[in-house]
């Protein structure tokens, strides 16, 4: 597995070998050891999360807060999602920036979200089965969420806005303005 740092750097695009012949594939989708020595710190995934979705089914952008922040390492089983990070951390260089990557199962990228980030996707395809690892146990207390279609972010989500469809608790998410963030003077992992 390899390992990009993206514009952001502290979000990581895992890229993994693909053993693939007439009988199908083989891929290694998660070594602890390697992640974690390529991040230099530890983070330990205690729940496996996986949910499906229709095409235009925009999921986010959600957080939750500390003590409860999670770190995330995306990937798609079946179909494309456009995935997407934005930074939460105030003091961070990259505060308010994000980052767009396309998963797939073909290409069968992964992306490492570090805590202090919203997390959100769309669906590209006609459905798509998202897996993800968080380290962290949800909390609905903590839970936060940040509109879509924030002027701020400007996020190009690569589909009409009359494609998109959210649920009513997103329809509900505040502005970034509005947002609740992280201080990250502090060590998000402590």
């Amino acid at each position: 597995m390899d390992f990009l740092r993206l514009e952001i750097s502290d979000l990581i695009l895992c890229q993994p070998s693909i053993i693939g012949d007439r009988r199908g594939y083989f891929v290694e989708t998660f070594k602890e050891n390697k992640l974690n020595n390529f991040l230099g710190f530890k983070v330990k995934f205690c729940q496996d999360n996986e949910s499906k979705s229709s095409f235009g089914v925009l999921r986010g952008l959600h957080y939750q807060l500390k003590p409860y922040a999670q770190s995330k390492l995306v990937r798609v089983i079946k179909g494309s999602v456009l995935d997407v990070a934005v930074d939460l951390r105030k003091s961070s260089p990259t505060f308010g920036k994000h980052i767009c990557v396309e998963l797939n199962e073909d290409n069968k990228k992964q992306l490492f979200i570090p805590r202090g980030f919203a997390h959100g996707f769309v669906t590209t395809s006609n459905e798509a089965i998202i897996s993800y690892k968080v380290d962290n146990y949800y909390n609905c207390k903590s839970e936060r969420g940040i509109n879509y279609n924030d002027k701020f972010l400007n996020i190009d989500w690569k589909l009409p806005h009359d494609s998109i469809i959210l649920s009513k608790k997103d329809k509900n998410n505040c502005h970034f303005k509005d947002s609740e963030f992280f201080d990250f003077s502090h060590n998000l992992y402590a």
